[in-house]
């Protein structure tokens, strides 16, 4: 397990380290020419087309996505911590889950639907870097939590007498608090690089929101190698975290070939709940973050995938697929009923 947890950390601090010294003091002399100049203190955003018509029927299609995202994930929340059967690591783990999904599709998706409605989008700086500080923040700490499920269906399909042994309350604690710590340096390495850079000039992102590699570009100075930092740091956790995921997954694919039909078929449909999820998850990351050249329309494609619709994946593809989850909600609701019935 520190194993895993390592690589990530090692990758991404060595990363910095060794460029901070070459881009301080490449990136220096330009800032300090440029800093007495006049300082951006908005950003337009274009959002995702200029038809009105389009604008009012996305306006009421992610309203709707984002209520259920954030009822389904709250439901699930609810539904683990209320539930004494679902007191296991895998639930609890999915609980915590949950709460970054919701977390994530709360961090900008309410202002673009607001913008939706709106001539002119408008974001301050400050509101500008906060959402790009909690898209990283979020984002990496959801990468390690899926590890960290990953590592959790290991030790129950590869070796289940030791599994309450090695997760017990206390490492599943010590995962999710993990998770968090990896996910603000992974954060807190990128930011101070582009909020410390000039910005004098151009304030308008091709974006429904605010993001490293498009506001970087809006500097007074040349950031290619405050870009390739940012690509590479981002590249790093997520391709960590994937290779992580795919050698588990596939350790434990071999490990259920002998085990029973019955077995087999119930730990196939715990896998594909989770690599349908990561596969999803990290899909639009690696192509945003480590495919070179891409197109501004698919990014922003991509960027709506990751922030409305992969947040609303945990609640369908965790619950439609999970009968013990299905059963603890109906009687969730039925106590809920039963008490509202009695008052």
């Amino acid at each position: 397990m520190a194993l895993y947890f390592s690589l990530i950390l090692h990758g991404m601090s060595d990363l910095f380290f060794l460029s901070t010294g070459y881009l301080r003091a490449s990136c220096m002399m330009e800032s300090m020419e440029l800093l007495n100049q006049s300082q951006v203190s908005e950003f337009i955003l274009l959002g995702l087309t200029s038809s009105q018509d389009i604008e009012f029927l996305l306006f009421a299609l992610f309203s709707v996505i984002y209520v259920v995202t954030v009822l389904g994930n709250l439901l699930i929340i609810v539904t683990v911590f209320k539930t004494p059967n679902l007191n296991t690591p895998m639930y609890f783990l999915l609980g915590n889950l949950s709460f970054v999904d919701m977390t994530l599709a709360s961090f900008a998706t309410p202002k673009m639907i607001l913008n939706l409605l709106k001539k002119q989008k408008i974001i301050s700086f400050a509101g500008c870097f906060t959402q790009i500080f909690l898209l990283h923040l979020l984002g990496g700490v959801e990468m390690v939590l899926l590890v960290s499920m990953a590592f959790d269906r290991y030790v129950a399909i590869c070796k289940p007498l030791h599994y309450m042994t090695i997760m017990n309350k206390k490492v599943c604690v010590l995962l999710v608090v993990t998770s968090w710590l990896l996910g603000l340096l992974h954060s807190g390495l990128q930011i101070p690089f582009a909020v410390n850079l000039p910005f004098c000039g151009p304030n308008v992102v091709d974006s429904i929101f605010c993001d490293l590699p498009l506001v970087t570009k809006l500097a007074c100075v040349d950031t290619y190698l405050v870009q390739i930092v940012i690509v590479a740091n981002s590249g790093i956790i997520s391709l960590s975290c994937f290779i992580i995921l795919l050698i588990s997954y596939s350790l434990i694919l071999i490990t259920i070939k002998n085990h029973s039909p019955t077995g087999q078929s119930k730990a196939r449909s715990t896998l594909t709940a989770h690599i349908t999820v990561v596969i999803l998850f990290f899909g639009p990351c690696i192509f945003i973050y480590i495919w070179p050249f891409s197109n501004y329309s698919v990014d922003k494609f991509l960027a709506v995938f990751y922030t409305i619709i992969t947040p609303i994946l945990n609640p369908i593809i965790y619950t439609l697929r999970n009968k013990e989850m299905k059963i603890s909600m109906k009687k969730l609701w039925r106590a809920f009923v039963n008490s509202r019935k009695d008052t």
